[in-house]
């Protein structure tokens, strides 16, 4: 694989982002209701299949229009009961709804509440509404709606939207977002503009989604890498039928906006007396498309996330945190856009050290294309060693120096099984790292290897076992794109 070149044009999004949300804005002449898809703070998918595109693009987007706007974060509250966990972070979704309101307001963006929707009385989610309101944030509730979206005369009735609690917004753009998908962002929007309406006000709907997009070819890798991200929720991109109908133009958009799209459209034209949108594409604020400025560089990344997904759907499967099913539609994208192993060039490199020792191992592609390996030793796990290798050649460090010594190591194996209970005497990553930034105070060596860590971002990497909760964390903190063999490394089949 080819050093990454940049795909992107990231000023030049967050301009046209912001002025095309302000245009919209005016479009309605009162409150606009903004569905926010997708990660609002931290998208790593998009940041991974457009480089360039950084992780927080959405939200300085917003801080270019902040006087206007007001945040409103959905959860529904059966996911407060379950404590679903986002995947990408670790963290439960209550506890993202936390981090997302010190986010923002350490940003200098308004959270004026926090809605639980499909509410039926879960526990969990009362006691989360205790804990927000002790907080001082306003808790809404939204409820289930039978028949929902299609039965529009319960809908659209004082039994139905009527019967949610009205969130008191003060300003013209309101942003709902959430910690993840089915969180029932459209609904609550939906809902204001119900409410408002009944009221007298003036307020319009939108949706930003980043993925599918709308102007790349239905089978760009970018749209497809974007079916591998849902393939547990059974989404597809499609041509939007309504789009090419009313203006004979090919627009992609996926299958929930258009199944849903003649009962969005006729709800407007209940509320409004006629529909603003001829499309669900219309209905889309999402300028990314126009961004881009390599699109062989965006290919490329595109293709590489795919392949990712499926590893990682299959070592999902491998724990039971996933169905065969996901793993399926994963082997047919793959197939679809001819995707091998071989465009990952690690996986290679990580198994045949591990075939030689017999022992899990580990690979990472530095940025100028070579690749460093790991394996595993009595100190230190595949995945510590080869950090240190990668630092060492990032660094131009002679390979016979060691930067971490076992007088600094065997402290810590001793601390880690004869004090804390631990049966692996192995340094994890992040143990690793803090022996190295203590070595770094008085070894001007570790000091220049720690200097290399940000280089790392971005970097793709293979472990041939699936790694644990700590290691896999802390390489995700780095920016390390990882994939995994669906190979527990021992016979425990829970890693710590």
């Amino acid at each position: 694989m080819k050093k990454k070149s940049l795909a992107f044009d990231n000023a030049q999004y967050i301009k046209t982002q912001s002025e095309h949300i302000r245009d919209r804005i005016a479009e309605f002449g009162g409150r606009l209701y903004l569905e926010f898809g997708g990660k609002l703070y931290d998208d790593f998918h998009a940041s991974r299949v457009l480089p360039g595109f950084q992780p927080d693009s959405k939200l300085r987007m917003l801080l270019q229009m902040k006087k206007d706007v007001e945040i409103v974060i959905a959860i529904n509250a059966s996911d407060i009961e379950k404590n679903r966990i986002r995947g990408d972070l670790g963290i439960t979704y209550d506890t993202d709804v936390l981090r997302l309101i010190g986010i923002f307001r350490k940003k200098g963006l308004y959270v004026g509440s926090v809605v639980m929707t499909r509410f039926t009385g879960e526990p969990a989610a009362e006691k989360f509404q205790k804990r927000l309101e002790a907080l001082g944030i306003r808790v809404y509730r939204h409820y289930p709606i039978e028949g929902y979206p299609s039965n529009r005369s319960l809908i659209l009735s004082e039994d139905g939207f009527g019967k949610n609690d009205y969130i008191e917004v003060t300003r013209r753009l309101v942003v709902v977002t959430a910690p993840g998908p089915g969180s029932g962002k459209m609904a609550v929007c939906l809902s204001q503009i119900y409410q408002e309406h009944t009221r007298g006000n003036d307020a319009g709907y939108a949706k930003f989604e980043t993925f599918p997009i709308w102007n790349l070819p239905l089978k760009h890798p970018v749209n497809v890498a974007y079916e591998a991200a849902t393939a547990d929720l059974n989404d597809v991109n499609m041509i939007d039928p309504f789009h090419l109908e009313a203006y004979g133009k090919r627009a992609v958009n996926y299958n929930r906006d258009v199944e849903v799209f003649p009962v969005l459209n006729a709800m407007f034209e209940q509320i409004f007396g006629k529909s603003p949108y001829q499309s669900p594409t219309d209905m889309g604020v999402n300028m990314a498309g126009f961004c881009i400025v390599n699109d062989e560089a965006a290919q490329a990344a595109a293709r590489q996330e795919i392949i990712r997904r499926f590893f990682s759907a299959r070592c999902d499967v491998r724990q039971g945190k996933a169905e065969p099913d996901t793993v399926y539609k994963l082997e047919l994208l793959m197939q679809q856009d001819k995707l091998t192993e071989e465009e990952r060039p690690v996986i290679a490199a990580a198994r045949t050290i591990a075939e030689r020792t017999g022992e899990p191992a580990a690979a990472i592609q530095l940025p100028n294309g070579k690749i460093i390996t790991g394996k595993t030793t009595d100190l230190m796990g595949p995945c510590s060693t080869m950090l240190l290798n990668a630092l060492k050649t990032l660094g131009k460090i002679n390979d016979e120096i060691m930067l971490l010594s076992p007088t600094v190591i065997e402290p810590i194996q001793h601390l880690k099984t004869d004090h804390l209970g631990n049966e692996n005497p192995r340094l994890h990553t992040d143990e690793t790292l803090v022996a190295l930034s203590i070595s770094a105070a008085t070894n001007p060596t570790a000091e220049i290897a720690m200097s290399m860590l940000s280089k790392l971002r971005g970097c793709e990497m293979h472990s041939t076992v699936i790694l644990s909760q700590i290691d896999e964390r802390t390489l995700k903190r780095l920016g390390i794109n990882l994939t995994c063999d669906p190979q527990f490394p021992s016979n425990r089949l829970y890693q710590k």
